[in-house]
């Protein structure tokens, strides 16, 4: 049977920073994967919970600057809603739209995703693709951690014991498009057995792609890049010739796990094919 930790529910940023900081305790937030944990199934179960749902100052989708910042109480139905978000970062709305039903939509959110940690997580490539930056907070002040060193390990984060993450950052960069792409067992409501995001400026001299950067999930004990493929895309316009290296080179270049839900052979010939088709897409052929 499930444990039944105690739990407080802070109603400001200061106070859950105290918490914290006296520890040992575990934050939540839409606590969509609450009971999975209360289970021991990923682990010891907490010992006493912070529910930061009541927090509004982890809410907001908002322009500063040359950055879209998004709260880590954003939830997915906010991001599926966002008119900032779909015109900047629209492989995040898309990835938002594939998790789970509207029930899990309305309540689980991108900053429970990034701590969650799941190399399954559908938004994790997405925020390398886009070059994010994570925001933690803790008594002791801010600090800025980039995605690509967010995730050191399976199911772990760079957050410290007493840090929240508090926003994500996404830079708005001139001419840059995205791409997403989730593979499940089911067209919804799906653990996802590859899923990946490519992002990309096309520019005008002959459509070719600058600052590419290929992100992938399922496919190792953390979501990654894959460099060896970005450097074949990279300087190239999207055409089929391109298209087959780039497939190539990301089978070459990719380890994938196997698990319960798919073999690590079937996630590396897909993953090929998934990037193909989305080279496919951008260009129009």
């Amino acid at each position: 049977m499930p444990v039944e930790p105690p739990i407080t529910s802070p109603r400001t940023l200061a106070d859950a920073y105290a918490q914290l900081a006296e520890g040992p305790v575990t934050p939540i937030a839409g606590g969509t994967d609450l009971m999975v944990s209360l289970t021991g199934e990923l682990g010891e179960p907490p010992e006493r919970m912070l529910d930061l749902w009541h927090l509004d100052e982890l809410r907001g989708i908002a322009l500063d600057g040359d950055s879209l910042v998004l709260g880590a109480l954003t939830t997915y139905t906010d991001l599926r809603r966002s008119s900032l978000c779909r015109e900047h970062v629209p492989a995040l709305v898309e990835a938002a739209a594939t998790i789970g039903a509207a029930q899990i939509q309305n309540r689980g959110t991108i900053g429970g995703n990034a701590v969650n940690a799941s190399p399954a997580g559908d938004t994790l490539p997405v925020l390398l693709a886009l070059d994010a930056t994570l925001v933690c907070g803790s008594v002791r002040g801010e600090r800025d951690v980039p995605a690509t060193a967010f995730w050191p390990g399976y199911r772990r984060t760079a957050l410290a014991p007493d840090e929240l993450l508090v926003r994500i950052r996404f830079p708005l960069v001139a001419g840059r498009a995205s791409r997403f792409r989730k593979v499940g067992t089911r067209r919804a409501q799906s653990i996802s057995k590859v899923v990946m995001a490519l992002a990309y400026c096309a520019g005008t001299d002959g459509g070719l792609w600058t600052d590419v950067r290929l992100a992938l999930g399922s496919v190792a004990p953390t979501p990654i890049r894959a460099s060896a493929t970005e450097a074949v895309l990279e300087g190239r316009p999207p055409i089929p010739a391109i298209a087959e290296l780039a497939a190539e080179t990301l089978a070459a270049e990719l380890h994938p796990i196997d698990d319960v839900r798919s073999t690590a052979e079937y996630r590396r010939v897909v993953s090929a094919r998934v990037l193909h088709r989305l080279i496919r897409e951008a260009g129009g052929w």
